[in-house]
């Protein structure tokens, strides 16, 4: 079976500008840019149908997620799950200073960013192993809600997760020639809106990329798949695997980091 995962960074904060460490423990707002992202992604993705919405607990993340959700036009009764797993990395004692005091730490303890883990943070392993486990209850919950959903009606196009989906993708260079290259693959079972951080998207990107072998567009190389995503980037992945196998799913990422609907923001100071 399959299901279509997006992945979406949440808007810009003032501490995001300033290059301030935010961490779990500094619960900073949107800031006014921020909240013109959120509403640009939420405008992106009006005509997509999400079975499934999962955010981070943290303000930025409930905030995007509240906003992207408000410019739907299928997606108004959806309940939005709140999960600790999708908060950002834990960055210890360095939370709440600029990004330049981190680096510093990290030279005196003859370390470079960011594979350098302050006193009280997480290392980069322990943030992947939360998006595995994530990942993995995801997958569960997937399996066990699919004998339980009614196919998308032949008479009305426009209901189906897939149609949905590839009105918008592929757009931009990052995306895949085509949103599903395999004629033959069943229909989605779900539509996954997932709202997080850009450390933890890194972490749960590279278990996808390293650990699962994740499939990439031909116009993108696994340098330009690595980098963190920039605020409101929106990546979309299609996850197959299947019913009672005991084997790996398998993940094609159609487009990473998209930001085709920042191009009419302007920042404000």
């Amino acid at each position: 079976m399959r299901f279509a995962l997006t992945v979406v960074r949440h808007g810009q904060t003032r501490l995001n500008k300033e290059k301030v460490i935010q961490g779990q423990g500094v619960d900073e707002p949107l800031s006014e840019t921020g909240f013109k992202q959120t509403a640009a992604a939420g405008v992106f993705l009006n005509n997509v149908k999400f079975t499934h919405v999962f955010s981070s607990d943290l303000i930025r993340t409930k905030q995007t997620v509240h906003g992207i959700l408000e410019k739907s036009k299928c997606c108004q009764d959806v309940t939005v799950k709140y999960d600790s797993r999708l908060r950002e990395r834990k960055y210890g004692v360095a939370e709440g200073k600029g990004l330049s005091e981190l680096k510093a730490m990290a030279k005196a303890a003859g370390e470079e960013c960011p594979g350098f883990t302050p006193p009280g943070g997480e290392t980069l392993d322990e943030v992947k192993m939360r998006g595995k486990d994530f990942f993995g209850f995801l997958c569960q919950l997937i399996l066990k809600e699919a004998g339980q959903k009614e196919p998308c009606s032949s008479g009305a196009p426009s209901s189906c997760l897939e149609t949905s989906l590839a009105e918008i993708f592929p757009l931009g260079k990052n995306c895949a020639s085509k949103f599903n290259s395999d004629s033959g693959a069943p229909e989605l079972v779900a539509s996954v809106l997932v709202v997080s951080h850009g450390a933890y998207m890194k972490g749960l990107f590279d278990y996808f990329l390293t650990d699962l072998e994740c499939s990439l567009p031909a116009t993108l190389s696994k340098s330009e798949f690595v980098p963190v995503s920039s605020n409101t980037g929106i990546s979309l992945f299609i996850i197959n695997f299947e019913k009672g196998r005991e084997v790996k799913p398998t993940v094609q990422c159609v487009c990473v980091n998209l930001q085709d609907h920042l191009n009419g923001v302007t920042e404000t100071c």
